[in-house]
């Protein structure tokens, strides 16, 4: 038993000096303004991401198999055409959007995206370092495997002769014939065997990365991605990954942040809530709204249970998702939707303008006049960024006004390492992972609030790690059986207790008595094989520990953060 906690220890070790190393080498880099993915820079990243070998990324290091679930979770979150191109451009906002250039949003990720040229990918990055490190991180796996097709199509003895296998797909690309059936089928055969899948795993993949417009889609990474790297080996097109001047300026002082919160204490000072008692919530957009107004919305009653099956309606049907946020509006719910580049919109609730009696709250006794604000979820260094700055005091006709935050609370989706998908984390404090950064708190949600027979929850210390796509099982290992006792890892945690610590204790901008509620639902468990984030999203599953969350931070808000004997769930 010693000897595997030693082994294990000492590969957690060997794991985390890699992801320190990677992160300062995607720094320098970052600052120095360009690298190239085939050169000496490049092959550091690879090789540092490689010794990682993340669980998100699956056999990234098999050199005969292609990663098709780490593949699709990347394209995902990049911009459709990425594989096409050679050179890849980080701006910030640079004003893009104000020429003829069509915008390409990522299917899993809000950031705009322009095809400058055939060649060309401008990606704007709005959202500060972490999404910087997230792209570099899903760009290092994507040359991994576009040299790994290199590898398996052509024969370098051979000038780099392209293999029959590769001939038959750039026919499937080119699009110059029509293929029957049959013979597309013959060609997945052959793609199957050239990327060391099964038929059976390949036809999959076809069908989840094509779709009516483009079904050949999966033929058509496949082909640009041997095809880029096949061109950068023979240094007849190099790879490259520029930084713009004015990223590099704007990273790291709160260019964006800035704006955003200034936008939000405007609007609540023009609608005269600027003095009110204050709550805010950094969540999704729609369960505080829903729990609020769904009823009245959709002229229901409420039942003596919590309704998750009307939630779950409004997650599937848009007219109903419309008619819930008409209603909320016309009752006077204020929505800002962000115009700053943070990608963080907004929502004020007036509790004063809201009748609890057809809520799930309806036994709740509240006369204050205190404000909600919700706001949208943030990536992980710009939460201590537009936390920091929401936080601050501000200044409206020559008068400073202290913001009047009575709580903040934090839920989202989080990895676990103690359950399953859908149970649901309760944090004591946070540990940011690669440094001597640690966060305990005092959480106004505990155990006791969370008694349902059909959902588990975990009390305990939680990672905040630098990115998820770096997750490795022998350091998830270590920090949940060692004496860390860690319960599971997201992106924010630290850096809002950061700003919230910073902002009540040592700068005295907001009332050192405020109470703070964290709870997280498990999105997936990167120690569990296919239960990963690449093995897919929650559904509605995630229907009912979201709304089970909500409810109790809203129980709080209307109690003064203090636990009370609510309905069964």
């Amino acid at each position: 038993m010693n000897e595997i906690y030693s082994m294990t220890n000492s590969r957690a070790r060997e794991t985390t000096e890699a992801i320190e190393r990677l992160y300062i080498s995607m720094r320098h880099l970052f600052y120095r303004g360009f690298f190239k993915p085939g050169g000496v820079s490049g092959e550091s990243l690879r090789s540092l991401l490689k010794i990682i070998n993340p669980e998100i990324y699956g056999t990234m290091n098999v050199p005969s198999k292609l990663e098709l679930n780490g593949l699709m979770y990347v394209l995902d979150r990049l911009p459709e055409g990425i594989e096409e191109c050679a050179f890849i451009h980080l701006t910030s906002d640079e004003g893009f959007d104000k020429g003829s250039f069509e915008p390409i949003v990522p299917k899993k990720r809000r950031r705009n995206c322009y095809r400058i040229d055939e060649h060309q990918m401008n990606i704007e990055v709005l959202l500060g370092r972490s999404e910087i490190y997230d792209i570099l991180t899903h760009l290092t796996f994507l040359y991994i495997e576009a040299d790994k097709i290199r590898d398996l199509a052509f024969i370098q003895e051979e000038n780099w002769k392209p293999k029959r296998a590769f001939k038959i797909i750039e026919e499937v690309v080119k699009g110059e014939k029509k293929f029957s059936r049959k013979e597309k089928e013959v060609a997945l055969i052959h793609l199957s065997s050239l990327i060391g899948r099964s038929f059976d795993e390949t036809l999959n993949a076809y069908k989840e990365f094509g779709d009516d417009e483009n079904p050949d889609r999966l033929f058509k990474i496949i082909y640009h991605l041997g095809k880029a790297s096949l061109e950068d080996a023979k240094q007849s097109r190099e790879r490259e990954i520029h930084f713009s001047a004015i990223l590099k300026e704007r990273v790291g002082h709160h260019y964006f942040g800035e704006k955003w919160a200034n936008k939000v204490k405007d609007v609540l000072y023009e609608n005269n809530l600027h003095m009110r008692p204050l709550h805010i919530i950094s969540a999704n957009m729609h369960s505080v709204k829903n729990m609020l107004y769904a009823n009245d919305a959709l002229k229901k009653k409420q039942s003596k249970t919590t309704d998750y099956k009307m939630y779950e309606e409004i997650s599937n049907k848009k007219e109903l998702r419309d008619k819930v946020l008409k209603y909320a509006l016309d009752e006077g719910l204020i929505y800002i939707k962000d115009k700053s580049g943070s990608n963080i919109d907004v929502q004020i609730i007036d509790l004063t303008k809201i009748d609890l009696n057809n809520t799930p709250f309806s036994g709740a006794q509240f006369a204050g006049d205190d404000v909600i604000m919700v706001f949208d979820y943030a990536f992980g260094e710009q939460a201590y960024e537009v936390m920091d700055e929401l936080l601050r005091p501000f200044e409206q006709k020559g008068e400073v006004y202290m913001m009047k935050v009575k709580s903040v609370s934090i839920m989202g989706k989080a990895g676990i390492l103690a359950g399953g998908k859908g149970d649901i984390m309760i944090p004591t404090s946070h540990i940011f992972e690669g440094t001597a950064d640690n966060y305990p708190f005092e959480n106004a949600l505990t155990m006791d609030d969370f008694d349902d027979e059909e959902l588990r929850a975990f009390e305990g210390t939680m990672i905040t790690v630098l990115g998820t796509s770096l997750q490795n099982r022998d350091i998830l290992s270590y920090f949940m059986n060692t004496s860390w006792k860690a319960i599971g890892l997201e992106m924010e945690g630290a850096h809002y207790q950061k700003a919230i610590q910073v902002a009540s204790k040592i700068r005295h901008h907001i009332a050192p008595d405020l109470f703070v509620c964290y709870a997280y639902y498990a999105s997936d468990n990167p120690l569990e094989t296919g239960s990963t984030l690449s093995s897919g999203g929650l559904g509605l599953t995630g229907v009912k520990p979201t709304y089970l969350i909500t409810l109790k931070i809203i129980e709080k808000i209307l109690h003064g953060g203090v636990t009370v004997s609510s309905q069964k769930n």
